[in-house]
């Protein structure tokens, strides 16, 4: 087998390997395991035989161990995008506002979210923080909205594995 197609199977073989092994550990981080078992089946086989592969050639090159460094590196990036197609989140949106605007989260309302409104203290006056639950594709609009009515708002996103009852925003 000639040289470039070694390294072209090498590279196709880790870019499966890895996407695989991405997907696999987020499905793992969020607690899907029979999936991350049975993907992480598939993975290894494909990654002990492009190991064996690589492995037991006559041949040298430098260009097999860059086929295989970027294979797992445009694996890695190809896993990522993957997920986010497949793999959907609950985020936990915090918005403190510059002030205490009651009209702000009346239109947040308007657009589909559900708000819960908490008064805080800033350094110096009153303000609102408010609790927002939205799905991971509809967060862009959210800050788009939220920059547009308040743009000095401080916005905090965290990924929230669990969610039960209240109203689960998604945008209009």
């Amino acid at each position: 087998m000639s040289i470039f197609w070694l390294c072209a199977k090498i590279f196709f073989a880790r870019l499966i390997d890895v996407s695989l092994g991405t997907f696999r550990t987020i499905n793992t981080v969020k607690g899907r395991d029979l999936i991350a078992a049975l993907i992480g089946i598939v993975e290894i086989t494909v990654w002990f035989l492009v190991v064996k592969e690589a492995l037991n050639t006559d041949n040298n090159s430098v260009w097999i161990v860059c086929s295989y460094a970027l294979g797992f590196s445009v694996g890695t990036y190809i896993g990522g995008k993957i997920s986010k197609v497949f793999i959907k989140s609950n985020l936990e949106v915090q918005v403190i506002l510059s002030s205490k605007n009651d009209d702000v989260v009346k239109k947040i309302r308007e657009s589909g979210y559900g708000v819960t409104a908490i008064e805080v203290y800033g350094t110096k006056d009153l303000k609102y923080m408010l609790y927002i639950q939205i799905r991971d594709n509809s967060l862009e609009k959210l800050k788009s909205i939220v920059r547009k009515l308040d743009n000095k708002a401080f916005i905090v996103v965290n990924e929230t594995k669990y969610v039960e009852n209240g109203y689960f925003g998604l945008g209009k």
